[in-house]
């Protein structure tokens, strides 16, 4: 039996998350953090009923494309890593999931909408993370971290630019984004020849691209 199954089925419809970690190999979730996953996504589908965190409404797509993709990005994110803001967090994919997989690093989740803030800040209430919830544009911050993460934000391009502003030198980016649209947000603040490309599982587009900020 891996970590964190049993033989009750999880609520909310989840299905066993490190079933679905196993195909794309990556590393099960002990039981505790799968429990923490289960009340997270029972919030999610609770929320999701009155206002629009995802599209994905699907309890086994939701754990599929949002759980297992933020996942993928938490266990590819360099040992050292102390400092992380999820830029445009919306439902807080990857910021909460990388809080619960890599719980030494100090994760900021930055949204700029109210309700979706809100939600945020009953996540991690109600989960006991130590992630601080920033409810305004990420822009606007006046600090820098080791990484900054952005899946799923609007303007892609000018999102990676302002990002550049947030990450240390010497930190890095790490962007959800296809192979045919990394070309148009390389700017020459980063690395992006030396990028790490980390392969999504279940496609053969969806990547995570994470590259080193080189200069200010």
């Amino acid at each position: 039996m891996k970590p964190g199954q049993n033989s009750e089925p999880h609520p909310g419809g989840l299905g066993d998350l490190n079933d679905h970690l196993e195909e794309p190999g990556l590393t099960a979730r002990d039981a505790d953090t799968i429990k923490k996953f289960e009340k997270y996504l029972a919030l999610l589908l609770k929320w999701n009923a009155r206002m629009n965190l995802t599209a994905i409404r699907d309890p086994k797509e939701i754990n599929r494309r949002h759980f297992v993709e933020s996942i993928t990005c938490a266990q590819a994110l360099p040992i050292g890593i102390t400092t992380l803001l999820d830029f445009g967090s919306g439902a807080g994919f990857p910021g909460i999931p990388i809080a619960l997989c890599r719980p030494e690093i100090s994760v900021t989740l930055a949204e700029s909408q109210s309700k979706k803030a809100a939600f945020l800040q009953e996540v991690v209430r109600t989960l006991g993370l130590s992630a601080r919830v920033f409810s305004g544009r990420a822009e606007s911050l006046r600090e820098q971290f080791d990484c900054v993460t952005l899946r799923a934000v609007d303007r892609m391009g000018d999102a990676v630019a302002a990002a550049s502003e947030l990450v240390r030198i010497g930190g890095c980016v790490a962007v959800f984004t296809t192979l045919a649209d990394r070309a148009g947000f390389e700017s020459s603040h980063f690395d992006w020849p030396a990028a790490r490309i980390i392969p999504i599982a279940d496609s053969d587009q969806r990547v995570v691209v994470m590259a080193s900020k080189i200069k200010a």
